[in-house]
């Protein structure tokens, strides 16, 4: 299954991406480790991507999370991931929206268009409520994201992500199903 872009597609990652999905994490190491959780030695390691992997796919026959990988429609490269994850049931009907582009392919809207494309599937085919994000206050490019897809700020978060070693303020951020 692919969720078709105008410039980029989605879908789930397998195992053949686990390769890729080192590259990109390599590659991108510094910019990464500024913005994502802190990250093991063994993260960068086929044996742990590949882990990852196996791991998001039973999420997603659980429906309890979606790991998608980003790839540029005209190449096919693996160029981020997005995320929908803690899926909640019942009287909720949530989820927590995750996204990372490599830094090479920032500020060309790539983002943008993943994360559009995560909320339509989300509202869409998991037929979810609501959908929450969390940004740190100074990773403007992730607001700016997250604002052109229709999240609406809630609130501040205090302390409340461990990231490179120090414990991080987020903006939570959600969106609500508009056909609810």
């Amino acid at each position: 299954m692919k969720l078709m872009g105008n410039r980029i597609y989605l879908r789930f990652l397998e195992e053949r991406d686990a390769a890729a999905k080192l590259d990109l994490n390599l590659r991108n190491r510094s910019f990464f480790e500024s913005y994502l959780t802190t990250r093991t030695a063994d993260f960068y390691t086929m044996d742990y991507q590949l882990q990852s992997i196996r791991s998001g796919l039973a999420s997603k026959e659980r429906d309890e999370g979606y790991f998608f990988g980003v790839f540029l429609s005209e190449s096919d490269e693996l160029i981020g991931i997005v995320s929908l994850t803690e899926v909640v049931r019942g009287p909720l009907q949530s989820c927590w929206l995750g996204y990372s582009l490599d830094q090479h392919h920032n500020g060309r809207g790539y983002a943008t268009e993943a994360v559009q494309l995560v909320i339509d599937y989300a509202f869409h085919i998991l037929k979810l409520h609501r959908i929450e994000a969390g940004v740190m206050p100074h990773n403007l490019a992730s607001l700016r994201v997250l604002e052109k897809c229709g999240f609406e700020k809630e609130g501040l978060s205090k302390k409340n992500v461990f990231i490179n070693g120090q414990w991080e303020d987020h903006l939570h951020f959600a969106i609500i199903n508009p056909e609810d």
